[in-house]
């Protein structure tokens, strides 16, 4: 590396999309090739994101070139993608889903307090601020990146915590890299372990399943169908975004979507009800490769930003916070989370998500939970209440609970 730094090397949006979908063919490859990731469902994009994110930090450390991607595209992928979910989303689904939803908020409630109090404790044990540990916790695991930036300048100015951006960043890298990797095994573990017998519904949320990919009708109406109604849904979307905030409520975007999908859909059931549903039932095809090519591509981009020449200087610290957070997140799951959520097979697609919740992003989970299904078939209720709870009633939860530990 130059002794003045690395040299940046942009890369604008347009070529950063199209080594994404390189990236996706790759990780694809490397999958089918490998028995072992798709025994413990480990997503394609993960793999891919993985190539370029080990490529990136060569080009960093032996050539002294950083690439910088434009990954603007990115936002508006997981809004489509979202959309989707809400589209299938059936109302008699989600009253049924009403008793888990609040379960599951209750268990990732509780998984918040646990996780700062466990990054406080590792952090008075390195002779830190005992409140830095709120960076290796729920703030930049639970809350994820944007939860970072808004909390940092807090932490440095308020605190004194002076690399209290770098520490939140890092803590997110390490969680989101685990996330990816632990809902797969995690619900392999639960279906042998318990015998559980998976739905073998190939009518799935995302995607299509693995044996079913040549099998699947397609057609240009129905993708054109299924383009057409996402379209709507982010336009009402974004409306609707604008006018909760208007009355002081603030959601994410692809919360708003969601919504905004489950409405659409829904009212476009119940007109059709006794109608011609070709065009509906293509569309539900259509749909499902959208939101497939959309969160593969979401996740793809996400990693491919890695950047992890930032975990320098962090890494003993790191090590034992992230590897005891990973620990917790995963002993709660099966002690827990699984139990709690019915010990079933639902239960178990959850599960495989709720890494995703507690250390890495709404997307992550999704992903996770995408690979399972495509592998033991549908879960519709898992589908419903994960993004609704990490989207949504989280946000809120994690920052009470953030503001009573720095308040302490």
């Amino acid at each position: 590396m130059p002794a003045s730094g690395p040299i940046q090397v942009p890369v604008e949006g347009f070529v950063s999309f199209t080594i994404a979908i390189l990236l996706l063919f790759i990780g694809k490859s490397i999958t089918q090739r490998s028995p072992l990731l798709r025994k413990y469902s480990i997503p394609e994009p993960v793999i891919g994101g993985f190539v370029c994110a080990a490529t990136v930090a060569v080009l960093y450390y032996v050539f002294g070139r950083q690439i910088e991607f434009d990954l603007e595209a990115r936002d508006a992928l997981l809004l489509y993608f979202f959309a989707g979910i809400g589209l299938r989303a059936d109302i008699a689904t989600l009253v049924k889903g009403g008793r888990p939803l609040f379960t599951l908020l209750l268990l990732a409630s509780s998984f918040i307090v646990l996780q700062n109090l466990l990054g406080m404790a590792v952090a008075g044990g390195f002779g830190m601020d005992p409140k830095a540990g709120l960076l290796s916790g729920s703030i930049s695991l639970t809350g994820g990146v944007g939860t970072t930036l808004a909390w940092a300048p807090t932490f440095v100015d308020e605190l004194g915590i002076a690399n209290a951006m770098e520490l939140g960043i890092a803590s997110n890298t390490v969680g989101l890299i685990a996330a990816c990797v632990i809902g797969g095994p995690i619900a392999r573990y639960l279906i042998q372990r318990h015998r559980i017998q998976p739905s073998g519904d190939n009518d799935l949320d995302i995607g299509i399943q693995h044996d079913d990919e040549h099998r699947t009708h397609l057609s240009y109406y129905g993708v054109l169908w299924a383009w057409l109604w996402l379209n709507v849904c982010l336009m009402l979307g974004y409306s609707l975004n604008e006018t909760l905030e208007e009355a002081g409520v603030k959601l994410p975007m692809f919360v708003s979507c969601l919504i905004a999908g489950i409405l659409v859909g829904n009212l476009g059931r119940w007109l059709s009800r006794n109608r011609e549903r070709q065009w509906a039932d293509e569309g539900q095809q259509g749909l499902a490769l959208i939101s497939d090519i959309c969160l593969g591509m979401f996740l793809t981009m996400a990693l491919m930003g890695l950047k992890l020449w930032e975990l320098e200087g962090l890494l003993g610290y790191l090590s034992i916070a992230m590897g005891t957070q990973i620990a917790l997140s995963i002993s709660f799951t099966l002690l827990l989370v699984y139990r709690l959520m019915g010990k079933n097979y639902d239960a178990v697609v959850v599960s495989a998500g709720f890494g995703g919740i507690t250390l890495g992003s709404t997307a992550t989970a999704i992903v996770n939970m995408t690979a399972v299904t495509q592998q033991y078939g549908a879960s519709h209720q898992a589908f419903i209440i994960v993004p609704l709870v990490c989207g949504f009633f989280i946000d809120i939860v994690n920052a009470l609970v953030i503001g009573f530990f720095v308040g302490l």
